[in-house]
């Protein structure tokens, strides 16, 4: 399928970016970490996690005030092999990064680390700290809970997030294996996308108070807000096709997210107070790193790995399917592809770029101007 929408340069889309940050108080450095993870959603064509969230999710609700811009990160707990940090409701991504830059050095050291973050914000795509233990060598492992979206197999009431649980194993191939998806059927930001692209969500995604379903993208995520309708886990709904499975995975992010911080879980999360008005979402995040050289080592680890996916891919195909894939390869591919092109942004995010470019008079013109 052809792609017509207009690109900006990578480079130019993440200057602009972390000149917007720097314009809604985001220091410098953290502002080059937030416009990297959005960005890396895009280069692996993950659109719903990219910069058609950079306003929405960020700037907004810096805007609104459920996002601080400066992350004031606190310890509050550390041995040679976990870390518990307090985000105080700052960036997410700074406070994920500097997580992960810790537990890496520490599993170097001691063959493996774990860490929470309690009172954090959303933490842009779960694969992009998993594949930093990567990047080292080493396994990655993350989850997190979010705001209520997700209704338990046989309920109809959004309860839980929609929670990814995330692992990214290094391979002796071009890319990793990074499993990095929700565990409900669909998550959040694909709905968004679906609105802004002016597309239908298909039908079975979710479930509404009556036990029907919807397909209106707009309206879905109207609904969703007043909790009067719900996405379905993994499986779907009900207990045929194993809904329970998903409903199981998604309890399972919210419990590690939410006890290995000490913080607030299921509705709690979701940034409105009984009168409607806004408050923090008080996020939980949990990582885990894993040192292969502490078992048999890297190299055997990283080969048995690639081999794995080889035989998977050259396996016995069904009638009509072009190739098997294994996890992350279709985004290294579209990373590829992407590589020269550029950010394609559509027309409602090419009014969010021009209208936040003039409201602080920054000095761009974008591609799709001329």
């Amino acid at each position: 399928m052809t792609d017509n929408r207009p690109c900006v340069p990578w480079d130019m889309m993440n200057a602009f970016m972390i000149d917007v940050f720097k314009a809604y108080g985001v220091p410098e450095a953290d502002a080059a970490i937030c416009a990297d993870v959005l960005l890396e959603s895009d280069r692996r064509g993950i659109e719903s996690h990219g910069c058609n969230r950079f306003k929405p999710i960020y700037l907004d609700r810096i805007d609104n005030g459920t996002l601080l811009p400066e992350t004031k990160l606190e310890i509050l707990k550390e041995t040679p092999t976990t870390l518990v940090m307090d985000a105080h409701d700052g960036m997410g991504m700074v406070a994920s990064y500097r997580m992960m830059e810790r537990l890496i050095e520490k599993a170097k050291q001691v063959g493996m680390a774990g860490g929470a973050i309690c009172n954090s914000t959303h933490y842009g795509i779960a694969g992009y700290w998993t594949d930093m233990a990567a990047k080292e060598g080493m396994i990655g492992i993350t989850g997190t809970n979010a705001r209520p979206s997700v209704a338990p197999t046989w309920g109809v009431e959004p309860m839980m997030g929609t929670n990814p649980m995330t692992f990214t194993l290094p391979t002796d191939e071009e890319f990793p294996f990074t499993f990095d998806c929700a565990t409900s059927i669909m998550q959040n930001g694909k709905i968004e996308f679906y609105e802004r692209s002016g597309k239908e969500t298909p039908a079975g995604v979710v479930i509404t108070e009556d036990g029907g379903t919807m397909t209106d993208s707009g309206e879905i995520l109207r609904q969703m807000r007043g909790g009067h309708c719900a996405l379905l886990p993994l499986g779907g709904m009900g207990e045929e096709m194993s809904g329970y499975k998903g409903y199981g995975f998604t309890t399972i992010v919210e419990i590690l997210s939410s006890a290995l911080t000490g913080g607030p879980f299921m509705q709690a999360l979701s940034g409105k107070n009984p009168d409607g008005s806004n408050r923090m979402y008080h996020l939980g995040h949990f990582f885990f790193v894993i040192n292969p050289e502490f078992f048999m080592g890297l190299d055997v680890f990283k080969k048995t790995a690639g081999e794995i996916c080889r035989q998977l891919r050259a396996s016995k195909k069904m009638p009509g399917a072009e190739r098997i894939y294994t996890a992350g390869e279709k985004e290294w591919i579209i990373r590829q592809e992407r590589k020269e092109k550029g950010v394609p942004v559509n027309e409602s995010i090419q009014k969010e770029l021009t209208g936040l470019r003039d409201r602080f008079g920054l000095p761009y013109v974008f591609p799709f101007e001329k």
